[in-house]
């Protein structure tokens, strides 16, 4: 039997590239995490240091500090480099408080439900 060599690490996963550089990392449930990768194992289990969620409604957003963090890896969607030259959002876009980023998402989440309700209510015009 034989054992894997240093070089054939970076070979047998691309994670191994993005160790110790800053993250995207989007989830099942629609979240996004930045973070310094530090770790990841086989099944994508990753652990982000000084990571953040980064919440977006419209054009406000807000990061929300959540410190090291391990994520399961059946809950990752994708991973991405962040290019540390680059700005990271359009420069339209507003950075407000954690308080107004929560009303904000309540008041996207009502009127998405509310939209909805209306379009059952509605359904008795389809006449095809």
């Amino acid at each position: 039997m034989s054992w894997a060599g240093p070089e054939d690490i970076f070979l047998s996963t691309s994670l191994a590239s993005y160790l110790d550089k800053k993250l995207l990392v989007l989830l099942r449930d629609g979240r996004k995490l930045l973070g310094i990768l530090r770790s990841f194992d086989q099944f994508a289990n990753v652990v982000l240091e000084g990571a953040c969620e980064r919440v977006i409604v419209g054009d406000l957003y807000c990061d929300i500090p959540l410190g090291l963090y391990v994520i399961r890896g059946e809950n990752v969607v994708l991973i991405g480099e962040l290019d540390s030259e680059k700005e990271e959002l359009p420069t339209h876009m507003v950075c407000v408080s954690v308080p107004e980023i929560r009303r904000a998402q309540r008041a996207e989440r009502d009127a998405t439900d509310l939209k909805g309700s209306m379009r059952k209510r509605m359904e008795f015009l389809d006449l095809d």
